[in-house]
């Protein structure tokens, strides 16, 4: 394999396991945002994979090209500085508030799966936080890539195995939906909203990945392949939950219980993916948002860590499916606006002898 092959694929492990966060793992996403709209929410995770998959490619070609160390590089190249600087400010506000929400969902993961305490749990996620954020940026890459296949193995056999023993039938989905669960009344907007999402969440940590890899191939290889294998989890996943959308739409964390149902150690693996899942998640998030204002690894880079990390603990008691439903959808806006900037640069260049860097 050459060199830019592994890179590529080492870069899709690791973007993979940061995007499938908190509310994927659970199950909750998905429930809001298309479990709940029924037999629709197969179409809709095809129109979400192809905004994902078209967006991160993008996003890390344009890291590469502009050698952005801090994801501001980018914005303002695409919108401007006065535009750049309202949608950094924006990004900034959501990145901190999505970190709060993947402290709640791991203090949930562990206490649902392991029976510890939801604030032990919380406190366990911060303390490694301000562990592994201390290390090197191709460290936590390495880190981040570590988790994938065991996340990969865990929704394979939990979708997989309810895909194929389900307990509500294709044609009867729709009369166990609850509609007052899901993010809009349209399942083509919550489509749209859920891809600008992942892009609005990634866009920050994908500019850095872009920058640093070895070439323009890798970097935009890198991220198809993790746009890519994302959208046909999210497609396994869905399918998993929606086979069994009765008892998933009874709790928090849909995905443990169809993991226990299979049997008790399929229950302990689930927990332990999640919580590394999340544990990645919050790394992918934290480090653009601390870069952003600091030099990594300074003594100020490790001020601003320790408070972010304590504010974030204490904001987690909010609880995590009003965090999901408030902060995922509102960020997917900025998301959506950052996809079209996107496409049109696409556009742009592929039709005009002049090209955008």
């Amino acid at each position: 394999m050459s060199k830019d092959n592994q890179a590529a694929l080492k870069m899709a492990l690791a973007y993979l396991s940061f995007i499938v966060g908190a509310g994927f793992t659970t199950g909750q996403e998905l429930l809001q945002f298309f479990v709940n709209h029924g037999n629709y929410a197969y179409i809709a995770v095809i129109v979400t994979g192809v905004i994902v998959t078209f967006a991160t490619r993008q996003t890390s070609k344009v890291g590469y090209r502009l050698d952005s160390d801090t994801y501001e590089i980018s914005l303002n190249n695409m919108f401007g500085k006065f535009f750049g600087r309202i949608i950094d400010y924006l990004t900034i506000f959501f990145l901190f508030g999505l970190t709060v929400v993947m402290v709640a969902g791991g203090g949930s993961a562990m206490h649902q799966g392991f029976d510890v305490p939801v604030w032990l749990g919380s406190i366990i996620i911060v303390i490694l936080l301000f562990i592994v954020l201390q290390l090197k940026f191709a460290r936590i890459m390495t880190i981040l890539s570590i988790i994938t296949p065991f996340l990969v193995v865990a929704v394979l056999v939990i979708a997989g195995y309810n895909i194929l023993n389900p307990t509500v039938n294709f044609s009867e989905v729709n009369q166990y939906i609850e509609p007052s669960k899901t993010s809009s009344t349209l399942w083509w907007w919550d489509a749209i909203v859920y891809g600008g999402l992942i892009i609005g969440n990634s866009f920050g940590f994908l500019t850095i990945v872009g920058n640093d890899s070895i070439s323009h191939k890798a970097a935009r290889r890198g991220s198809f392949y993790g746009g890519l294998s994302f959208s046909i989890l999210l497609l396994i996943m869905t399918g998993g939950l929606m086979a069994n959308i009765q008892n998933a739409n009874s709790v928090d964390i849909p995905t443990l219980l169809l993991a226990n149902d299979i049997h008790p150690f399929i229950g302990i693996l689930m927990s332990a993916v999640m919580i590394g899942v999340i544990f990645n998640s919050c790394i992918g998030m934290l480090y653009p948002f601390l870069s952003r204002f600091t030099i990594p690894y300074s003594k100020s880079y490790i001020v601003m860590l320790t408070i972010t990390l304590l504010v974030a603990f204490i904001l987690s008691f909010i609880g995590f499916v009003d965090l999901v439903n408030f902060v995922f959808k509102t960020f997917g806006y900025i998301g959506i606006f950052i996809t079209v900037a996107l496409l049109i640069r696409w556009i742009y260049n592929k039709f005009s002898d002049e090209k955008l860097v």
